[in-house]
């Protein structure tokens, strides 16, 4: 990052994707603050070199909310997946791979602060485009049949939500073999 600096400028996008690079890192570290820093400096300039609607800032942005929901600041999070979704629907369609994963990482946001009916709502939207666009046996399919099978389980809703975990269960063993771990976990996209 500081050799893009110093020979690209700070403002070139390999310098920009070396910083969002760094802030992953520090991410996967638990390093917030430097992640978020950096995260903040990416999307900023994102914003005045590329404009709101670029996919890089768009991608600067999710990036962000990530980060802000890694820390437990899910209002911040919130408000930024809430935008990032908007205008991938506008400007990519609503059955775009991109809005749906959107729609997907708000839904998770929306579990992550108890908002069960809003992370439902969105989850059974992705779910049905998935089955749709990709197919009942599609990975991202079957994640997203186990993201809103863990939001049924966490409203309470044991039937409905055994009925999706045996179905994801039973696809992945017929996908992927028997052997192979096939535990319905919750998935940030």
């Amino acid at each position: 990052m500081e050799k893009r600096k110093r020979l690209l400028g700070d403002d070139h996008p390999h310098t920009l994707a070396s910083m969002s690079n760094l802030a992953s890192t520090y991410g996967d570290q638990g390093k917030w603050n430097k992640a978020e820093m950096l995260r903040v400096v990416v999307m900023e300039k994102s914003k005045l070199l590329l404009g709101d609607d670029h996919p890089d800032t768009l991608t600067s942005l999710s990036n962000l909310a990530s980060t802000y929901g890694d820390q437990g600041k899910w209002n911040e999070a919130e408000s930024l997946e809430v935008v990032v979704m908007e205008k991938r629907k506008r400007l990519l369609g609503d059955d775009h791979p991109h809005t749906l994963t959107s729609m997907a990482n708000l839904a998770s946001t929306y579990g992550d602060q108890g908002k069960w009916n809003e992370a439902e709502a969105l989850e059974v939207v992705v779910m049905e485009k998935r089955k749709q666009l990709l197919g009942d046996d599609h990975p991202h399919t079957l994640t997203s049949m186990a993201n809103l099978a863990s939001t049924y389980k966490n409203q309470g809703q044991w039937k409905e939500a055994e009925a999706l975990q045996v179905v994801v269960m039973e696809k992945r063993k017929q996908l992927l073999g028997d052997d192979l771990n096939t535990a319905v976990l919750q998935h940030r996209e």
